[in-house]
């Protein structure tokens, strides 16, 4: 699972117009899932992000977790970060997992995000042509990589 996590002081997600999710402050995660991810992937990955110390303390220095903070989460899914740029100047999306095995892990994150905040967390539409909003506070912006481990 690649992840890009981006601490904003407000984000939505519109799909056909209608505004789906709203948050204030807190992360917006563009998350894309490949063909090789598994449930321990998604369990690595989501406290790794909701511990992530990218908060402001009252010093001015990143070191709270949205946890702490008590800060909002949004988790778009996004397969173009599954893209390899390998050949030539189209990327490939070969190393996306398709939506029967990407759909199940994606709900799973969410769930396992909303367990760790103790609260409901935004989401798109998986699949949908989606109209993505953000402050992006900073700016701050983290890339992550389940298989890295970084």
């Amino acid at each position: 699972m690649r992840a890009v996590i981006q601490r904003v002081r407000s984000a939505s997600v519109t799909v056909s117009g209608k505004k789906v999710s709203e948050i204030d402050s807190g992360l917006l995660i563009l998350l894309g899932i490949s063909t090789t991810d598994t449930q321990e992937d998604l369990r690595w990955l989501v406290p790794k992000i909701g511990n992530m110390r990218i908060f402001n303390d009252e010093n001015g220095v990143m070191n709270r977790s949205v946890t702490e903070v008590k800060g909002d989460v949004i988790v778009v899914s996004q397969f173009t970060l599954m893209a390899s740029t390998k050949k030539g100047n189209r990327p490939s999306y070969i190393g996306a997992a398709r939506p029967e095995m990407a759909i199940p892990l994606y709900e799973g994150f969410v769930q396992e995000f909303e367990k760790l905040l103790g609260r409901k967390v935004g989401t798109g539409i998986f699949g949908a042509d989606m109209k993505v909003d953000l402050c992006n506070d900073g700016p701050v912006t983290i890339m992550i990589d389940s298989r890295n481990r970084e």
